[in-house]
């Protein structure tokens, strides 16, 4: 309650962020305070901050300050002064160790999760091109741990603002999700302000390589048996996660390019860099001196990846896209990407046979999804009715394939925005309604891997997804039985059984 006295006490600030208003929400008693910090010790004293004092220090420092109610000086100057020892007039262009410390904390923060998947009270994040933390709490009434803020709650009961346009058939059971949110993330077209907030999170380290492994399995759930997550962990083959880049994707939209995988692959990221200003070409070098790796929807992700995989006594390794090599490719293993094209171009070298396609419209500043073979009350084009961050609707895929040429298995968790890639992984975590989808579009069980695609449509309101529905699925060539299937065939039997 003392921290609640001290912001009554400080002096109002207009406007109050998000940010401060969801902290000050959620940690409102003394024994939430202790739990907080109970976790912050645990966090900082794990496996994934060891070795590394001063992102420790800068994460205690950042919740600390966020407890007493001190988000004015949660800024870069002030906490290079305060913690880092710096002179007040010191260069934060030419000194960057704020920024650098942030960036590697996302990353710790990211692998902590990886490992120990969604287990304890609270989420700690540190959100891109901020230093206020944002703390979530577990939502114990939802099919599984998730994380929910104090203001996603009040929202998700709200009415939708905007509908979709009534050509967009909806041919499954709608899925609301009124306590679980999917995760939020920036949008693949970033405003003004984006841009700045980007700068503000750069030059982090590159976390390539680091496994997510399984540890005592005596409390572990059972394995699921819903595709795909038999197919990608229950057999002899590695499992990679692949991070998004949400730094390249800002790239493409500065440079007004749409990058090619080749290009990607061989490191070449600015496309045409006499054709931008100077200004423009020094802000791109910035941006690219390191991955946003731990950009959400990404970490929540992982973390139910992790938590999966573990139930199966996997180990999960997980790396960004820029550090990812077509070399990898070429084995056995199996693979997720997260991401579509934009902002992971490792998408596009294994998603050429799918249906659902993303298509990118330099008009609109987005991409799109194109439906290549479409079947019976099904639209050619998917077009979003917003961006990331706005109120509407978009499109996302959940596509299991196989690597070309390889004998593993991929899956691909990919949206129209950072919102949908977001709902994409927040669907294919829950089990019920994977298995429901699965049987209505024709797989009634996870002996024979099948390969499919599911196209879903999420609406949001002020970035924050809300409502999610499947649109189609589609069975690929190989397998049990080699025809393409729309979902409505199938609704009729997965109802009359109880899926």
């Amino acid at each position: 309650m003392e921290r609640v006295q001290r912001l009554k006490q400080t002096p109002s600030r207009t406007p109050v962020s998000a940010g401060e208003d969801a902290f000050s929400r959620i940690i409102g008693t003394p024994e939430a305070v202790a739990a907080l910090r109970k976790l912050l010790g645990e966090i900082t004293g794990g496996p994934a901050f060891k070795g590394s004092q001063r992102s420790a220090q800068f994460l205690e420092f950042v919740i600390e300050q966020s407890i007493a109610g001190n988000f004015d000086q949660l800024k870069e100057r002030l906490i290079g002064i305060r913690l880092f020892k710096r002179e007040p007039s010191y260069d934060t262009g030419d000194d960057a160790i704020v920024r650098v410390t942030a960036s590697d904390v996302r990353k710790r923060l990211l692998q902590h999760y990886g490992w120990f998947g969604t287990e304890s009270s609270f989420r700690i994040e540190l959100p891109l091109g901020s230093y206020i933390p944002r703390v979530s709490r577990s939502d114990a009434s939802s099919h599984g741990p998730s994380w929910v803020e104090p203001t996603q709650r009040m929202e998700a009961h709200a009415n939708l603002a905007t509908t979709p346009e009534e050509s967009t058939r909806v041919i499954s059971t709608e899925v609301v999700q009124p306590q679980t949110p999917a995760i939020t993330a920036p949008s693949h077209t970033p405003s003004p302000w984006l841009l700045v907030a980007f700068a503000a999170a750069l030059l982090g380290a590159v976390f390539c390589g680091w496994f997510v492994g399984a540890r005592n399995s005596a409390d572990r759930t059972a394995a699921p048996r819903v595709l795909p997550w038999p197919a990608l962990f229950d057999s002899s083959r590695s499992a990679h996660l692949i991070t998004s880049d949400a730094n390249i994707d800002t790239v493409e939209g500065i440079t007004h390019t749409n990058l090619s995988l080749s290009d990607y692959a061989n490191h070449k990221y600015i496309a045409q860099p006499n054709a931008l200003t100077p200004e423009q070409l020094k802000f791109c070098r910035v941006l690219l001196l390191a991955d946003s790796s731990a950009a959400t929807p990404d970490l929540p992700i992982t973390a139910k990846v992790a938590q999966i995989a573990q139930t199966f006594s996997k180990k999960l390794a997980v790396q960004t896209a820029r550090s990812f090599q077509l070399a990898f490719l070429s084995n056995n293993d199996n693979f997720i990407f997260l991401g579509s094209p934009r902002s992971n171009p490792w998408f596009s070298a294994v998603a050429s046979a799918l249906d659902f396609q993303f298509v990118f419209n330099p008009k609109m500043g987005s991409e799109f999804i194109r439906n290549a073979r479409p079947q019976k009350s099904e639209q050619v084009e998917y077009i979003p009715s917003a961006n990331g961050g706005g109120t509407g609707y978009s499109y996302a895929i959940i596509a299991f394939v196989q690597n070309p040429d390889q004998n593993g298995e991929v899956l691909l968790l990919a949206g129209a925005d950072g919102e949908a890639t977001g709902a994409a992984g927040e669907f294919v975590a829950d089990l019920p309604r994977m298995a429901a989808t699965l049987q209505a579009c024709g797989l009634k069980g996870a002996g024979t891997s099948r390969h499919f695609e599911i196209l879903l449509q999420t609406d949001t309101m002020a970035g924050v997804s809300r409502r999610t529905n499947v649109i189609a699925c589609h069975l690929l060539p190989g397998g049990a039985a080699a025809s393409t299937s729309n979902l409505a065939t199938h609704a009729a039997a997965a109802e009359s059984t109880g899926w």
